[in-house]
Formats: structure tokens, C-alpha cells, sequence
């Protein structure tokens, strides 16, 4: 899941009640699919930071909450208000997440290019700028230990 940090970085989430927030305003529908189709409560996500000066993964967190209807779609007032989504027919969706760590070591883009092993991420192929991507198993794992430090 990827983030600018000066919108919510993983240090707004640590600080965040319960270390939980919800991961809303996703208006792509591929991102949509993901996050009400494939993402379910207890998988493991990979917090990323992006459009910043050193772009890594940051650190780990897990789904509390399966995806539902995103409730600032219906909201004229919020950013994310979309008059085409309605309480009947909602067209985006959200899922709740929890922090479980935060990196001591920051896995920088440049540093997932040269892992091997991480070749196929698609945070990594061109042109590629979706806020929900999909990562393989061994994806996390290696990515989780490397930001340990391992």
C-alpha cells in the first residue's frame, strides 16, 4: 500500500488510535477491485512511502477489516465525494488496517531494483502509480527482512 508521507505516512498511522486507520480515497477502479474483491481481513500489506525525496517501504501492517463501501464518496463536503457513487451503488471502496512495525531500516526503491527476488513486483514496473498492488508471499517476506535489517 503506498502513501506520500505528507498525506499519511506510518508515523500518522503509529499515532493513530489503536495504530488503525482506514485506507480510503482509493478512486482507481483496478485499486477498487483489489481492495473489494481480493484483500481480506488478516493479510499482510507492506507500507510504502512514494512521491517523496527517497521512496522505501517503511514498514508492515495487516487488514482488521475487510473492504466496504468508502463513505466519504457520498459526502459533497470531502475531497473524496464522487456523485456518481450512492449508499445503494457504491463505486469505491475501503479496508481498515493496523501498524504492526516500522522498519528500522527504510527498503528504498533503488534497493528493491537490486534485490533478487523482487524482480517481478509491480511496484517496480514502469509507469505503475496504483495507491494498492498486489505482492507475492515470498514478496513480503523478503522485503519485511531486509527492512529489518537482514
Amino acid at each position: 500500500m503506498k502513501s506520500e508521507p505528507t498525506t499519511f505516512s506510518i508515523d500518522d498511522l503509529a499515532a493513530a488510535r489503536d495504530q488503525t486507520t482506514s485506507w480510503e480515497g482509493v478512486r482507481n477502479y483496478q485499486a477498487r477491485n483489489l481492495l473489494r474483491d481480493e484483500i481480506k481481513e488478516g493479510d499482510r500489506v507492506i507500507y510504502y512511502h512514494s512521491a517523496c525525496a527517497e521512496p522505501a517501504c517503511v514498514g508492515t501492517a495487516t487488514v482488521v477489516r475487510d473492504g466496504y463501501p468508502d463513505h466519504h464518496a457520498l459526502d459533497p463536503k470531502h475531497h473524496y465525494y464522487d456523485p456518481k457513487s450512492t449508499a445503494e451503488k457504491p463505486t469505491w471502496y475501503m479496508v481498515d488496517i493496523r501498524l504492526d512495525s516500522q522498519f528500522t531500516h527504510p527498503v528504498t526503491l533503488a534497493q528493491l531494483r537490486q534485490t533478487k527476488g523482487l524482480e517481478s513486483m509491480q511496484v517496480l514496473r514502469k509507469g505503475n502509480r496504483l495507491s494498492v498492488q498486489p505482492l507475492t508471499k515470498q514478496e513480503f517476506e523478503q522485503v519485511s527482512k531486509l527492512g529489518k535489517g537482514k
